[in-house]
C-alpha cells in the first residue's frame, strides 16, 4: 500500500477530507521521527505496536568484493516491534 492509497483510506474510515487525512498522517508521521530523535525516544501505539530505538555498536566487518576488513560505525537504528494485536490480525489473514 502507498502513502496516497493509505490517506485515501483513512479519509473514507474517518469520514474526512483527503487533505486532512494527508495533514494527520504527516503529523503521525512526523511526531514517530521527532520522537525517535530523543536518546530515551519510544512510541508506544496501541493495538499498532512500538517504536524504539536500537544502538548498534561499532564492529569489524568485511568487505565481499574485496575481502579486505573494514571499521563499521557504530549507528542508532530504529527498531518496531509489533503489538499482539497486530501479530493476530496478520496471522489471521491467511
Amino acid at each position: 500500500m502507498t502513502k496516497d492509497e493509505l490517506m485515501n483510506l483513512m479519509a473514507k474510515e474517518a469520514g474526512i477530507t483527503k487533505k486532512g487525512a494527508a495533514g494527520a498522517l504527516d503529523a503521525f508521521v512526523k511526531a514517530i521521527h521527532d520522537s525517535l530523535k530523543k536518546k530515551t525516544g519510544k512510541i508506544r501505539v496501541a493495538d499498532l505496536g512500538t517504536f524504539t530505538v536500537l544502538h548498534r555498536k561499532a564492529r569489524d566487518g568485511i568487505n565481499p568484493q574485496t575481502k579486505k576488513k573494514i571499521k563499521i560505525a557504530a549507528v542508532n537504528v530504529p527498531r518496531f516491534r509489533a503489538s499482539k494485536s497486530l501479530k493476530q490480525a496478520v496471522g489471521k489473514a491467511k
